[in-house]
């Protein structure tokens, strides 16, 4: 590691990109990533109010204000470019490490190779691409990151619900054997739904009210996993239905096993995965009686609900897991830049 952080750029600082720079600096002394710039069309003053109070996750723990074109933490300038595309932004300049496109906007290898050719080093998407061929790697931290060289320079953090739902078909795949998977989404509402019925979104079920129904939208969650879990590929189908909640999801998973199982059995390989092994503190389980909120600002990938595990048959499995779909995924994209750059440093001779 360089005898400095790594600097992070932030292009888009709307829900993911104010909650990558909080979640770093609740992380404190220990992180290995700084932010050194942030790019966003909004102007400075609801970038700094924005950024300070948080109708989700409450008051931002630090001081925050504003110095001429850059927000201030806790006395730390960070510089805010205002630029609409990835071309007018010299990032070579600001000897930036990582791109974290937090926009959501871009999802094609063109795209990606715009913040290349203005000097981006490399760049990591908080939104599945379109295609495998669009990008170097789609990485689940904790699943596959361990697979990363250190030459890509493309990189997708796929989704809060692949986070959410690859961990634990794989772990259950691996123990049980899956034939079929069929997932539900219930997701909380997001900035493409209007509040009121408006004329918002080409998906006419998105130009209705967000807070007065919960509403079926399309979802690249099926072709997600089986992006990261190859051998599941054919078996797996997924929809999302959007509620009228500010945050947290979940995913509503029905399994059809090679064998015979129980809940018990079940739970019993969740659990444990969830305090031991490489998923620990990816992973949680509780039996409580819980309900979504109470997983507010919660930092784990899935949070598996084991009361609500069933099992008929006995080869039809269904499962609850939780989610933050802010924060999880947040923290997600922090361990996969540190991990990637810690790869990325090893290969090269230190300049620093």
């Amino acid at each position: 590691m360089p005898n400095r952080p790594y600097n992070i750029a932030l292009n888009g600082y709307g829900r993911i990109g104010r909650c990558v720079l909080r979640a770093l600096h609740e992380r404190g002394a220990q992180a290995g990533l700084q932010v050194v710039l942030i790019n966003d069309p909004a102007d400075l003053a609801s970038i700094e109010y924005l950024t300070r109070f948080d109708s989700t996750h409450g008051r931002f723990p630090g001081e925050v204000g504003l110095d001429g074109d850059a927000l201030l933490i806790d006395g730390r300038r960070l510089p805010v470019w205002r630029e609409s595309t990835p071309e007018a932004i010299d990032w070579a300049a600001h000897g930036i490490d990582l791109v974290l496109e937090c926009s959501g906007v871009y999802h094609t290898r063109t795209d990606g190779q715009r913040f290349l050719a203005a000097g981006a080093p490399r760049v990591l998407f908080s939104q599945p691409m379109n295609s495998e061929a669009d990008i170097d790697a789609t990485l689940v931290y904790g699943i596959n990151h361990q697979a990363l060289r250190g030459d890509e320079r493309l990189l997708s953090n796929a989704s809060c619900t692949t986070n959410c739902g690859v961990p634990l078909l794989k772990l259950l795949h691996e123990a049980i054997g899956l034939e079929q998977v069929s997932i539900t989404t219930l997701h909380s509402a997001m900035n493409d739904q209007p509040v009121i019925d408006a004329y918002h979104h080409t998906d006419l079920r998105r130009t209705r009210s967000a807070f007065q129904s919960m509403i079926p939208v399309s979802t690249g969650l099926a072709r997600g996993i089986e992006r990261l879990l190859p051998e599941l590929a054919g078996r797996v189908q997924a929809k999302a239905i959007r509620v009228p909640t500010v945050n947290v999801s979940c995913l509503d998973i029905t399994l059809q096993t090679r064998r015979d199982t129980s809940a018990a059995e079940v739970n019993g390989i969740l659990r444990d995965a969830a305090t031991a092994g490489p998923l620990k503190n990816l992973l949680a389980y509780t039996e409580l009686p819980h309900a979504s909120c109470d997983f507010n600002h919660d930092p784990h990938s899935a949070i598996v609900d084991g009361s609500q595990t069933r099992v008929s048959g006995p080869r039809l499995v269904n499962l609850l897991a939780w989610f933050d779909n802010e924060w999880g995924f947040a923290n997600r994209m922090l361990d996969v830049a540190e991990h990637y750059l810690r790869v990325v440093h090893s290969q090269q001779p230190s300049k620093d």
